[in-house]
């Protein structure tokens, strides 16, 4: 597995940075931690096609460097890279340019075989894209934006799993709320879910929302399979079979104390654009962490 962290800053990433590594460390998975600077006034594309390897040449923001900084002293001080990536330090002359507006710093990690930090330069949604779409990240985490329409858009157009970390307290016991329905992301929403509630030995709530009395076989079925794949896995779980509209009762169920899991809609591209789909809605409304299955 392969996950993408987006960070911003000390103040508003650390919660996101510390899930991500304990995700990480939970399934051995390849990590790349990435913040996106916006272009200074000052700055060309001309200026990192001529600029060399050296950092010092690349003309990037201080602050930017200086939250890359903070994300390995992070790494360190969890003893989440080796003695030898320790050792060495963090020296803008490791910021080797790629391509572009990106510039790489490769770590030696302890539970998995290679961390990566990254820099780019740029609109935060689309270098996050292009991150993601050159890189083949299969999870992508990020903060619970104070801008709920960078958070909105950030789900709707990178193209991987997303992780938002919202108003998450590490001192509270969490259950999984995993809502299923008949959409194409249910069955991978399942697996996912399965994972986390084992690595951290959390309990499970399975939620099926109709808007009619009548449960159809879909609906019904997604339930079924979820409860015996759980079973399967030895994870404890209760079922719920709820009728109302799934968004508002979604929010609902997850509270405070659940992290939420749902596959992506089966909803039409167009129609999607123009009225939502049920995941991004329940981001959108919700306090607790949520990770929309793609």
């Amino acid at each position: 597995m392969r996950l993408l962290i987006a960070i911003s800053s000390k103040e508003y990433s650390e919660a996101t940075l510390k899930i991500g590594l304990e995700i990480a460390r939970a399934f051995k998975a390849c990590v790349t931690i990435a913040c996106v600077s916006p272009k200074s006034s000052s700055f060309t594309r001309d200026q990192v096609r001529l600029a060399q390897e050296s950092m010092e040449r690349w003309n990037f923001d201080q602050p930017a460097v200086s939250v890359l900084e903070w994300a390995f002293d992070y790494l360190k001080d969890n003893q989440f890279i080796s003695p030898e990536s320790c050792e060495t330090g963090f020296q803008k002359k490791l910021l080797v340019k790629r391509a572009g507006t990106r510039g790489e710093i490769n770590l030696e990690g302890v539970f998995c075989k290679q961390v990566n930090l990254i820099l780019r330069f740029g609109e935060i949604i689309s270098e996050l894209r292009d991150e993601v779409q050159k890189h083949s990240y299969d999870v992508t985490i990020i903060g619970g934006s104070q801008k709920r329409r960078m958070a909105h858009d950030l789900v709707q157009y990178i193209d991987s799993s997303i992780l938002v970390v919202k108003q998450i307290d590490f001192n509270k016991l969490y259950r999984v709320l995993l809502a299923v329905d008949d959409s194409k992301g249910t069955k991978k929403a399942v697996d996912f879910g399965i994972t986390i509630a084992k690595a951290y030995k959390l309990e499970v709530d399975v939620l099926t929302v109709s808007k009619r009395q009548r449960f159809g076989s879909g609906y019904r079925g997604a339930s079924d399979r979820a409860c015996q794949y759980l079973e399967e896995a030895s994870v404890k779980y209760q079922r719920h079979l709820k009728v109302g509209d799934p968004v508002e009762t979604i929010v609902a169920m997850a509270g405070e104390n659940h992290i939420t899991i749902m596959g992506i809609s089966s909803k039409n591209p167009l129609k999607k654009f123009f009225v939502g789909s049920k995941p991004v809605s329940v981001m959108g409304k919700s306090d607790s962490p949520i990770l929309i299955v793609k």
